[in-house]
């Protein structure tokens, strides 16, 4: 008996592991996943070969200073500060050495289940400065998306099978927890929802202390409403003017297509 528990230990398949990781560099997606049949908001990690869909307790998203620019004079950036005013800015491009998270809902099964959207909603904000994230319209105009200065809860709808990104804005260095809910009404007829809390650190310090930072008691997630709000067309074009601290020009850069929905 004895010898035919030490086989069995020695076949059986090893429990999948919570390491702690900060993820400075390439890109990484929050989105929903069905976890043992379970909704649950998750990122995915494509820093690692194959796929990693990381639980949200155990990730920091760090904004190292290759992300600190300046804020721009042109007023419709108005919004991130005051002109010259250093902020770290995760951009809606991919530029190297800096993390590039977005959000998606293209999880097979969330994409076979979910009856045309998912509500994004963002609930609370607890940090040292402000949050916003918004993305550039056709001719670079900003399109704000959440903005941590404003009342919660914020909601965005993401359309069933689409990938966005965009830019991620930090005014103070330091931790910031991102009081996040996803929320979605199946084929079937039910809802399922999940809230979660993700991690960002904006600075070189110490990014691993943002898992130590106790997350705020959260309060109850209200249902989204069920009225129909307009949507834009699926194959806008997104650009990104993107600057860089202590010049003074501007470079247009473009992504691919996305298709997000602002929801009052």
């Amino acid at each position: 008996m004895k010898l035919l528990a030490a086989l069995l230990l020695a076949v059986a398949p090893l429990a999948p592991t919570a390491e702690p990781v900060v993820i400075s560099n390439g890109h990484v997606d929050l989105g929903p996943k069905f976890v043992d049949g379970r909704w649950t908001v998750q990122l995915r990690d494509d820093t690692t070969d194959p796929a990693t869909w990381r639980d949200l307790d155990t990730v920091v998203l760090q904004a190292t200073g290759k992300a600190k620019i300046a804020v721009p004079a042109d007023p419709a950036y108005q919004f991130l500060g005051k002109p010259g005013q250093s902020i770290w800015v995760i951009p809606q491009v991919q530029q190297a050495g800096i993390v590039w998270p977005g959000w998606n809902t293209q999880d097979t099964e969330v994409a076979t289940k979910v009856d045309r959207e998912v509500t994004w909603s963002l609930e609370g904000v607890q940090g040292p400065g402000a949050f916003t994230l918004f993305l550039n319209s056709d001719f670079g105009k900003p399109q704000p998306v959440f903005d941590s200065r404003k009342p919660f809860p914020q909601q965005t709808g993401i359309d069933v099978n689409t990938h966005v990104h965009g830019n991620w804005t930090f005014d103070a260095q330091g931790t910031y927890l991102l009081d996040v809910a996803m929320t979605a009404k199946l084929t079937d007829g039910s809802s399922v929802t999940d809230r979660r809390t993700l991690r960002v650190y904006a600075g070189d310090g110490d990014a691993r202390t943002a898992l130590a930072t106790p997350t705020p008691t959260p309060t109850p997630t209200p249902t989204p409403a069920a009225t129909a709000t307009p949507q834009e067309p699926a194959g806008q074009r997104i650009e990104l003017w993107w600057f860089i601290a202590g010049a003074a020009v501007l470079v247009l850069a473009t992504t691919g297509f996305v298709v997000i929905r602002r929801r009052a």
